[in-house]
């Protein structure tokens, strides 16, 4: 039996489904195997990002994590795989959830992108005035 512990994460629209596996720190991003994460995420700084949450536990190389990426961009991708990692050590280990909340991993962002309004370019540009 394989014992698998879960986690949603979301970001802008950006949904990661995440299950973390006692393993050697294997990377599985959308059913293709990674070696590196930063093929997948193109830059070190998102890599970070996403795996924060196994640096400040120290279970960096204990998991084998199994991400399922959907929606958004690369930035909010990494963001919800952040929070989906969190969310999953902390129902592998309760204790953690401390260390997490304290770094503010366990928080939902809740920022969203406002919408388009009617008669206006974008949310809040408005065509440019003209006298005449």
């Amino acid at each position: 039996m394989i014992t698998d512990y879960y986690g949603t994460g979301r970001r802008k629209n950006a949904v990661a489904r995440v299950h973390l596996r006692p393993g050697e720190g294997k990377i599985k991003i959308n059913g293709k195997e990674y070696d590196d994460a930063t093929k997948y995420f193109q830059r070190l700084t998102l890599v970070k990002h996403a795996f924060e949450p196994l640096e400040v536990t120290n279970t960096v190389g204990k998991f084998d994590i199994l991400l399922n990426l959907k929606g958004g961009g690369l930035s909010g991708q990494a963001g919800a795989a952040r929070l989906g990692i969190a969310r999953a050590l902390v129902r592998y280990n309760p204790e953690l959830r401390k260390i997490l909340k304290e770094k503010g991993m366990l928080t939902r962002d809740p920022r969203m992108v406002e919408r388009k309004k009617y008669g206006l370019k974008k949310a809040r540009r408005a065509p440019q005035f003209s006298k005449r």
